[in-house]
């Protein structure tokens, strides 16, 4: 059977988004492996997301809790508000409580991509408050680490993302996903099939 990788993200304008469509195509580049994109509710009224000049949502479906037991693989991606995960995702994650009280997510393994608004906007804080999120399920954090190779190390350039997972600068929400962190996003996908593919093999 193939290894099902679920790609969960919330984006308000898309940036986010963006990275999980690239998180997507890497994990699908794994012989045997099945990706699949998926949107958490959106807490905010059309009324708030039209003052935010936030686009319409895709038509990625919404999941609902029940479906994260399906899955063999999780990654979780999504915008920061002030250095933590947005609260839309945040609120997702809130409503797990049954998959928390039967462990039903416990030795999954999972990981975290992210947006940011600036450098010192939480490229590294978001993530790693998130990681408390997984704990408490049991399930098991897949960072990328430093096998983007050269990537990771480039400063010439602007780039998002860190050894927790893939990342991309918003700015004030013009500046688009680079080449290299989609690049990145790419590698991450990949990195974690292999990961998923290679700890459903062993079960």
């Amino acid at each position: 059977m193939a290894t099902k990788v679920y790609i969960v993200y919330y984006s308000t304008y898309g940036h986010v988004e963006k990275l999980a469509e690239q998180i997507k195509k890497g994990a699908e580049s794994v012989e045997g492996v099945e990706a699949k994109l998926w949107q958490v509710p959106e807490t905010l009224s059309d009324e708030v997301l039209g003052k935010l000049g936030a686009p319409p949502k895709s038509d990625v479906p919404v999941i609902t809790p029940r479906e994260l037991a399906e899955a063999d693989g999780l990654l979780f991606g999504f915008p920061t508000r002030y250095g933590t995960m947005a609260a839309q995702f945040k609120a997702f994650i809130d409503s797990t409580g049954s998959q928390w009280r039967t462990q039903e997510l416990a030795g999954k393994p999972a990981g975290l991509f992210y947006s940011t608004g600036s450098q010192g906007g939480g490229q590294e804080t978001t993530p790693l408050t998130a990681i408390t999120q997984l704990v408490h399920h049991g399930m098991i954090f897949v960072p990328i680490g430093y096998t983007f190779g050269a990537g990771m190390f480039e400063m010439e350039k602007v780039r998002g993302g860190s050894p927790y997972g893939a990342g991309t600068y918003a700015g004030d929400g013009s500046r688009q996903p680079s080449e290299l962190e989609l690049d990145l996003a790419f590698h991450q996908g990949k990195y974690f099939a292999g990961i998923s593919k290679k700890l459903k093999g062993t079960a």
